[in-house]
């Protein structure tokens, strides 16, 4: 009788299996899954280009996207005559934008695809490299206008590359265990070495405006990782004395800051570059001439297509365009900062946060030069202005943003667990902006 009962236990007893532990669990026969259909397994590999697309910044792209839509069409406007009188074609140098453009969305979808926290292993190869390469370019390139900035006819340059290692190396050194941001003999010393460092790299081309953006991307950076504040501000104070000297050392330097200061009382004192886009804003009114319709940019508006190319906006666009625009930017500022809150992991906090803070540092100088704010300066606005190396670098710290955000997507996601989250969720709580308390 007993026999006979143990036999019929042992055969309506379900099916076991060793689980991470090593212990014999139980699997009720609901959960069993279906045996899978052909049709099933053929679309397994859409369903994995589907989640691929699933964490990706979709916002963030489709901004970036929209602002070099407009960028197009400006770049267009802004060289369709000048195509046409140089090489007979008026696309021509649009199609030299085109191919720019094809190069840098590569770029973005190699580095959105590969995983952020790869460039921190190679942070201090990129820094030398680049530290390298800003040397050569002062004693190979050739001298145009009186500056040495590129190589190769000024298809590379390597001080806009410079502002997004910079950045890349500061999330990586300022986000180390072992670095104490607070400290002045570990934190704030190294910190102005490098970054003056390679300022002065810049600074020797004579390349002003990048310089300033390294320097202000920089100390923002510094700030977010938990930087004393008196620290940051002797270091603030200190650069910007210097930069002004060093300034005065550069004729065409000189001159632009001392027309701007006559210029804030006398707009009519202030430089030819200033006085014209400001004529090309008054020419646009609210809704603007019309695309492709604006005169300023025939000879009268330094460098339309670069510099310029925001007064072109204001005069064919409007108000209304000019004020898109900025919004467009002010999206992605705030996305950014987003994707840099949510991030994981420090170094891809700091890293978001750099980038985020460069491609507004870059909007805002050419904005406001434009609108005679600031000195006038050389910045390009991004993904708008014409330029190879700045469309590029641009493109490669989108894609390092968007590779921050996919990898928060990824690590939040329901197939991931919370084990994770639960363990990565604690350095918000030791960190006083971006960075914290552990570093001090």
């Amino acid at each position: 009788m007993n026999v006979g009962r143990i036999k019929s236990m042992t055969q309506t007893t379900p099916p076991q299996f060793v689980d991470d532990a090593g212990v014999l669990a139980p699997v009720p026969p609901i959960f069993k899954s279906p045996p899978r259909s052909a049709a099933s397994e053929a679309a397994r590999p859409l369903e994995g280009r589907r989640g691929l697309l699933a964490h990706l910044d979709l916002p963030m792209l489709l901004v970036v996207m929209m602002l070099t839509a407009i960028g197009s069409l400006m770049i267009y406007s802004t060289t369709f005559d000048w195509s046409y009188q140089e090489f007979g074609s008026d696309t021509a140098i649009f199609g030299i934008h085109v191919r720019n453009l094809i190069i840098g969305a590569g770029v973005l979808l190699l580095t959105a695809l590969l995983p952020y926290r790869l460039w921190k292993r190679f942070s201090v190869v990129l820094l030398l490299a680049t530290v390298g390469a800003l040397i050569a370019v002062l004693i190979f390139s050739d001298a145009t206008f009186g500056a040495r900035r590129a190589f190769i006819e000024g298809s590379y340059q390597p001080g806009e590359l410079a502002e997004l290692i910079v950045i890349v190396y500061l999330a990586a050194w300022l986000s180390s265990k072992n670095t104490k941001v607070a400290s002045i003999a570990f934190g704030l010393i190294p910190f102005a070495v490098l970054v003056g460092g390679v300022g002065i790299l810049v600074i020797l081309q004579p390349d002003l405006s990048t310089a300033v953006t390294i320097f202000v991307v920089a100390a923002l950076m510094y700030f977010l990782a938990g930087a004393n504040i008196w620290h940051l501000a002797s270091v603030a104070g200190f650069m910007g004395s210097a930069g002004y000297i060093l300034s005065q050392q550069f004729d065409y330097a000189q001159g632009r800051v001392s027309s701007y200061i006559a210029g804030l009382t006398d707009l009519t004192q202030t430089n030819y570059h200033a006085q014209q886009a400001i004529i090309a804003f008054r020419n646009g009114g609210l809704s603007g001439v019309g695309l492709g319709q604006g005169r300023q940019k025939f000879g009268n508006l330094p460098t339309a297509h670069t510099d310029s190319i925001f007064a072109v906006i204001g005069e064919e666009l409007g108000m209304i365009g000019a004020l898109f625009v900025i919004l467009l930017f002010v999206f992605l500022a705030i996305r950014g900062f987003q994707i840099a809150r949510k991030a994981r992991d420090p170094f891809g906090a700091l890293l978001a946060s750099g980038v985020t803070l460069l491609v507004l540092t870059k909007a805002l100088l050419n904005i406001a030069v434009m609108l005679n704010l600031l000195p006038s300066t050389g910045v390009a606005l991004p993904f708008i202005s014409y330029g190879g190396s700045s469309l590029v670098t641009m493109a490669a710290a989108i894609g390092l943003l968007l590779s921050v955000a996919r990898a928060t997507s990824v690590e939040n996601s329901p197939e991931r667990g919370n084990s994770r989250a639960n363990s990565d969720r604690g350095w918000r709580n030791r960190w006083t902006r971006l960075s914290g308390d552990s570093h001090r």
